[in-house]
């Protein structure tokens, strides 16, 4: 195995797979991309792409792992195998679909599950700053028999950083420009938003967690349909829907807004304790589940255009939205409504939202075996660049 990734390093041209479960546990992205270079001379070919589904059995057990209440660490241990398999599985029906054999993979970069983030140390619960993703990454190199790269975070969190967010990195090598100042914005479970300066180099790059991104309307449109609908398509209900003022304005009072960047956040703070509580009240208001769907899609358009506002020190020319997000036309218009920059997704720029952090992670393990730091400190505060990842072979 460590001859096989002496060979993949020497390659001009190598094929490796991008693994990516995010917050909202709606499914596994595998991306399978060839890349050239590293460093600034990295350039890519996206070869494939799928969503492949996450069974609600496992997704049960996902959930109660998130649950302080329902968590055990014997249940835990399990599951780090179970999606492990799940993994290897998904990214080899994408392989196989895409008429590629399991031999031509020279690589694999795995993000994992996220269970835990704690991004900043709770003296007063006596916990550290730490961070915890799942997902045995040795189940994928058995598979492949390749070097998988997985546990990005925990490396920028031992100098000092937060973990994320990571994907602000290949941001910069993919879409810098000398003439716009651009800021790519991921509405995933979570949003996040890079800052790229005109003609900024990586060390100018600002990232942050913007708030929550579909995290909220998906728990809300299952708390409201229950559980007969994971998400609200398009933001057709949204779209039916009044956003009430008020409650946005106490929503926008929330503490996570005002902390200095660079900051993370996650289920920890706006998952389904937040929203349920959201909900049951403006149930009581007397408010529609439209209007429930309204206000809260309003409240991540509205996190988004206020921290790009307050903490971005340039005027931006173009938001670019990827992510699952990006096909919510209720969100996008309302983003266009609040902001004052032009906003496209990733597709106007023949690109795709869906496979965005997929791709990212598969670039990112191109980086780690290369040797190359592949944090931006600026973006998650770390003291300095490091090489993130743990290599399995």
């Amino acid at each position: 195995m460590l001859n096989k990734l002496l060979n993949v390093t020497s390659k001009p041209e190598r094929i490796g797979i991008g693994i990516m479960s995010g917050t909202s546990v709606d499914g596994v992205d595998v991306a399978i991309v060839s890349v050239k270079g590293s460093g600034e001379k990295l350039t890519y070919r996206q070869l494939a792409f799928d969503t492949v589904e996450i069974p609600q059995a496992l997704r049960r057990k996902i959930f109660n792992q998130f649950n302080l209440v329902e968590s055990s660490v014997d249940k835990l241990c399990s599951l780090n195998f179970e999606l492990g398999q799940l993994f290897a599985l998904a990214a080899r029906s994408v392989v196989e679909n895409a008429g590629l054999r399991m031999e031509d993979i020279d690589f694999i970069g795995s993000h994992g599950q996220t269970i835990y983030h704690i991004p900043v140390d709770q003296s007063d619960l006596g916990l550290v700053k730490s961070t915890m993703q799942i997902g045995e990454a040795s189940v994928l190199a058995e598979m492949f028999q390749c070097p998988v790269v997985s546990d990005f975070r925990v490396r920028d969190m031992a100098v000092g950083g937060e973990g994320a967010p990571l994907v602000p990195y290949v941001d910069h090598l993919l879409f810098r420009s000398d003439t716009e100042n651009i800021a790519l914005q991921n509405i995933g479970g979570i949003g996040n938003v890079t800052y790229l300066p005109r003609g900024g180099s990586a060390s100018d790059v600002i990232a942050f967690d913007t708030g929550p991104g579909n995290m909220i309307m998906d728990e809300a449109m299952n708390i409201l349909t229950q559980g007969k609908f994971l998400f609200d398509e398009n933001g057709e209900m949204a779209a039916e829907g009044t956003v009430h003022h008020e409650i946005l304005k106490e929503l926008m009072a929330h503490p996570y807004f005002t902390l200095p960047v660079p900051k993370s956040t996650g289920r920890e703070l706006f998952g389904a304790a937040f929203t349920r509580k959201l909900v049951d009240r403006m149930v009581e208001m007397g408010l529609s589940s439209a209007d429930i769907l309204a206000t809260v899609t309003m409240f991540t358009a509205l996190t988004i255009v206020d921290q790009t506002e307050r903490f971005l020190p340039g005027e931006i020319d173009t938001l670019v939205v990827s992510g699952g997000g990006a096909y919510n036309a209720t969100l996008l218009g309302f983003l266009k409504e609040l902001g004052s920059f032009a906003v496209k997704t990733q597709e106007d720029l023949g690109f795709s939202s869906e496979s965005k952090e997929a791709v990212a992670f598969a670039l990112l393990a191109n980086e780690t075996m290369f040797g190359l730091p592949n944090n931006v400190p600026s973006a998650t505060g770390a003291a300095k660049q490091v090489v993130l990842g743990k290599l399995t072979i």
